[in-house]
């Protein structure tokens, strides 16, 4: 177990790496893009050489943190004055073993981005269990997990708008929770795990963020009775064979059969979201007994006591295979290792037990309405790849959209004006030798990088939103110059016109 961080300690600390330069950026370019895509695998050998004899802070810090490398004690004290071998192993970050620093943690600069982030506040210091790289094995089962892929995206789907309270579930190393607290007020962050939970109040005090109340838990009991205007959950939502000889990771495993978890936290976070409150969290839906994914996670929506608005996007699917083998190598477990194919056989004889065919993941976006009923019910499939930043804003803005929506009807959509976004662009595909197009596509920059299929009416219509007359005239000049009858166009563009605005293609001017 961790112990109590002491804030003095925590700040010295912070103080010694913000002296030392110790950057995602710096490391980067101590041993280059190969080697740092080396180590997100797994592989530490490749940065190791890259530093080569380097003794500087730098270096030194890089293997003690990033690649969990013992280093000599003379060039630890060296490269942290403040904080100097003592505070290390008072923080429970690392231990003394003769003239070695051997660390017990990692430490990784992490930079991020977000509607608020500035050139002299865009990185955190992240501290978290060592991998199984630096323990050479399998992890243990409470191990707390680092910022992973998925960490990062749930970050960056965070909507950016104030609120004034939030709620991290499964808030692991706190990543979340540091994320939530730029632009929420006060956050709780609670886990099942003590030493996440450690670990939570560590990086706040490490990277000068106060207003994170950490509570031991599982999912809402910590929050009995409560509200929140903001909920953000990395659910431990692995699924997982329930036998006993399948390790049961605490950071990716919530205890229950299936989805369960998901389930739980879909059907019971509306009570604890005040008006008009959002709750954002990853998650994965099984296709079972013949029934898709995401109907599943409709009658999850349905079910809940509380109406709510819902919007999920499943970003991939996988077959039971390839499912029980990114979480068999994800614990350490490797082809060719002991053990590898008993866990490929748990997961495929639990997943043929269950009625289990595919197993989908994605993002979901849950809001109780400030009034009325729920008006957002879209679940949708996007396999796509994304362009990248952006999309808690893009989340936020496309909500902003439903609701003025919601609010028009069509003779009020007609009036409205509206303008092109600046990040959609046309492409037109053509048979050789005939005029004509044949498709017509309008691509989206920015959001989810949708691409969408359009006729010649709506291209037309989204080239003339330039944010001058409305879209009801705009429509009737397009109808005239097509021969076609107005009312049926406006009929016909009309629904368009809202799923366009919706997505982000075009925009209230």
């Amino acid at each position: 177990m961790l112990p109590e961080p002491d804030p003095a300690l925590c700040r010295d600390l912070a103080d010694d790496l913000r002296a030392a330069g110790y950057t995602a950026e710096v490391l980067r370019a101590a041993w280059g893009e190969a080697a740092d895509d080396a180590i997100a695998r797994g592989l530490r050998a490749p940065a190791d050489r890259a530093l080569g004899a380097r003794r500087d802070a730098v270096a030194v810090l890089g293997r003690l943190f990033m690649l969990g490398m013992p280093q000599p004690a003379a060039s630890v004290t060296l490269a942290l004055p403040r904080t100097a071998v003592n505070g290390l192993v008072r923080l429970g970050l690392a231990e003394v073993a003769g003239d070695d620093v051997r660390p017990l943690a990692v430490v990784r600069p992490q930079s991020y981005a977000d509607a608020s982030a500035t050139d002299d506040g865009s990185s955190w210091w992240i501290a978290s269990d060592l991998d199984e790289a630096a323990l050479g094995g399998p992890l243990p089962e409470d191990h707390v997990l680092g910022v992973g892929g998925a960490s990062l995206t749930l970050a960056a789907l965070q909507l950016p708008t104030p609120a004034r309270r939030g709620l991290d579930i499964g808030a692991g190393c706190g990543i979340q929770a540091l994320r939530a607290r730029r632009s929420v007020g006060h956050v709780v962050a609670t886990d099942i795990s003590e030493r996440a939970l450690a670990f939570t109040r560590l990086n706040a005090l490490l990277n000068g963020v106060d207003g994170i109340e950490v509570r031991l838990g599982s999912l809402f009991e910590p929050v009995a009775g409560e509200r929140f205007d903001r909920v953000v959950s990395n659910p431990p939502f692995v699924i997982t064979p329930r036998v006993a000889d399948v390790p049961a990771y605490e950071y990716r495993d919530g205890g229950m059969e299936g989805d369960d978890v998901v389930a739980a936290f879909v059907r019971g976070v509306g009570a604890h979201l005040e008006p008009g409150g959002v709750a954002q969290l990853l998650g994965n839906w099984e296709t079972r007994a013949g029934v898709p994914g995401l109907d599943r996670v409709r009658g999850w929506v349905e079910e809940s006591a509380v109406p709510l608005d819902a919007w999920v996007v499943e970003r991939e699917s996988l077959d039971p295979l390839s499912y029980a083998e990114l979480w068999v190598r994800d614990g350490g477990t490797l082809p060719g290792t002991p053990g590898f194919s008993r866990l490929i056989d748990a997961w495929l004889e639990d997943f043929t037990a269950r009625e289990v065919t595919e197993v989908g993941f994605g993002y979901l976006l849950l809001r109780r309405p400030a009034a009325g009923e729920p008006t957002l019910r879209r679940f949708e499939s996007l396999h796509q790849s994304l362009p990248g930043e952006g999309l808690g804003v893009h989340l936020a803005e496309a909500l902003a959209a439903h609701d003025r929506l919601s609010a028009l009807d069509d003779d009020g959509l007609a009036a409205s004006v509206l303008t092109l976004a600046p990040d959609v662009t046309e492409a037109r595909h053509h048979i050789p030798g005939q005029e004509d197009p044949t498709v017509i596509e309008l691509r989206q920059g920015g959001g989810f990088g949708r691409a969408l299929g359009v006729d010649p009416g709506l291209a037309a219509l989204a080239g003339a939103c330039d944010g001058d007359l409305p879209v009801g005239v705009l429509i009737d000049a397009i109808a005239h110059l097509l021969e076609a009858d107005a009312a049926a166009l406006r009929a016909d563009l009309l629904p368009r016109v809202r799923e366009l605005t919706f997505t982000g293609f075009l925009r209230f001017a």
